[in-house]
């Protein structure tokens, strides 16, 4: 009992070791698109290179790259072949980001009721968890630390079966123009397609762990919105968009339900795998 306890315990560790390094470190494919858009110059150069300072001193200091931390989004995929049990999954995830939240300098952003008296919870928790079946035997549980500035411009458009692809970049442009520069951009855009209205939401930010399965589609977007001008800090310019990434599955005749997350500059992801005995 008590071996299983540690095995626990070390594998909830590592879950606050990868959030708080989240907060403070991008991952290293965003940092070079940051770095790129730099290079290339511009008006809003001086935005991109105050991010860029940003990032350096988050990863000296220690201290989260942005004060809005983020709530813990957390997507756990279980290996259709592992034993592991959800029971302590869960606890393992509920230790991980309770620990990440009293070490990692994580503000205190969420609240209970969010219509009436909107208490805080006072430690950043609960996380919002979703359970996916995956291939194989291990388990794998990916967060995304999602600030609300861009997630406020996040949106769901139901259109009509014939809008097509021409529909589909259409409607992230104008969800994109209405978004303008509340979300800090340069921003990276999740797009999920098909299924029902909230399974579409669910795959928009799935889609930000896994490469775009529509490349050409991906590639239309961020034309569309970067033809925009926002521009890095919505001061105009090159780039508003880093990087789509789309993720599609079947859907009802009669519907083509579009989900747009937006994740600004700051695309905080922690990715954990645990294999056979380690949960």
């Amino acid at each position: 009992m008590e071996q299983d306890k540690a095995i626990l315990h070390s594998a909830a560790d590592r879950i606050r070791d990868a959030l708080i390094k989240a907060a403070r470190i991008l991952p290293p494919d965003a940092a070079s698109m940051i770095n790129n858009a730099i290079a290339e110059g511009g008006k809003a150069e001086c935005v991109l290179s105050a991010i860029k300072e940003n990032l350096k001193v988050a990863s000296e200091t220690g201290l989260p790259m942005c004060q809005d931390t983020g709530a813990f989004w957390c997507m756990v995929t279980v290996g259709r072949d592992s034993d592991a049990s959800l029971r302590d999954i869960e606890s393992v995830v509920l230790e991980g980001t309770m620990k990440a939240a009293e070490e990692g300098f994580f503000r205190k952003s969420i609240v209970t009721d969010p219509v009436r008296e909107r208490k805080n919870t006072g430690n950043n928790l609960p996380p919002f968890i979703f359970y996916e079946l995956g291939t194989g035997s291990d388990v794998e549980v990916s967060f995304l630390l999602k600030g609300f500035g861009s997630e406020n411009c996040s949106q769901i458009r139901m259109l009509n079966p014939t809008a097509g692809e021409e529909g589909v970049v259409q409607a992230v442009r104008e969800m994109m123009e209405k978004a303008g520069g509340k979300p800090c951009p340069p921003v990276f855009l999740g797009v999920g397609i098909g299924g029902t209205m909230d399974r579409a939401a669910f795959l928009s930010k799935k889609a930000f762990f896994r490469e775009s399965e529509d490349p050409v589609l991906s590639e239309k977007i961020m034309d569309a919105v970067n033809s925009l001008g926002i521009g890095p800090g919505g001061l105009g310019g090159m780039p508003t968009v880093l990087s789509v990434s789309v993720a599609v599955e079947p859907t009802h005749i009669a519907g083509l339900p579009v989900a747009l997350t937006v994740n600004c500059w700051a695309e905080r992801k922690a990715v954990v795998r645990f294999g056979k005995g380690e949960i």
